[in-house]
């Protein structure tokens, strides 16, 4: 799988991009306000990192909907509001609770929904365990990975239309890059792994 990075240019991108164990999954860095105009035929993921101003996105709408429609991945973490540049994604905003586990006996919320799938190969519920912004509702036909117990995904795999679409509302990208939430980076470790061995859907 050829991967290319969506660049919004903070500090964060820049330093989950440029650590040395997961720059070696990525083939390209693309600036994100140079998407719309980007040649996109020699990679076949766009992965657009967590926490991006949505505004920049929208205006690549039309790239990545072609992108899509030619049988090719996107991969749309976290915070970004996907629902707004990315098609047919319905998110739900929801309280998010920093610091639940400093309350003793307290539920991350989280479950896995479908333990079998080859993402869970290389990661645990633990490695996808800080904290969510809300949920998504699951299109036909998708597969949501890991849901929240108040209803909805927090991360699924789509193949029902053209192309593949992972969408979550975790932020991996972020927290890695801020150096803080641990169980970021075993994520990325992880996900980026299964995503550049061409993101297998079973074990």
């Amino acid at each position: 799988m050829r991967i290319a990075f969506v660049d919004g240019g903070t500090y964060y991108h820049h330093a989950t991009y440029n650590d040395p164990e997961l720059k070696v999954f990525f083939d390209r860095n693309i600036y994100v306000l140079d998407l719309p105009e980007a040649d996109l035929s020699d990679v076949d993921c766009l992965y657009i990192a967590s926490r991006q101003n949505p505004a920049d996105l929208v205006v690549a709408r039309d790239v990545i909907d072609a992108f899509l429609a030619s049988g090719k991945m996107v991969v749309a973490l976290g915070e970004s509001h996907c629902e707004q540049w990315l098609s047919n994604v319905d998110w739900m905003p929801g309280v998010t609770n920093f610091w639940w586990w400093l309350t003793p006996g307290e539920d991350s919320g989280l479950r896995l929904n479908e333990p079998d799938h080859g993402l869970f190969s290389y990661i645990t519920l633990d490695d996808a365990t800080w904290h969510r912004h809300g949920t998504l509702s699951v299109p036909p036909g998708a597969k949501s990975l890991i849901n929240a117990i108040e209803g909805g995904s927090v991360l699924y795999d789509d193949s029902s239309s053209s192309g593949r679409r992972i969408v979550s509302t975790l932020d991996p990208c972020y927290h890695h890059g801020s150096y803080f939430m641990p169980a970021t980076t075993g994520f990325l470790k992880g996900f980026l792994p299964w995503l550049k061995q061409g993101a297998p859907a079973s074990m």
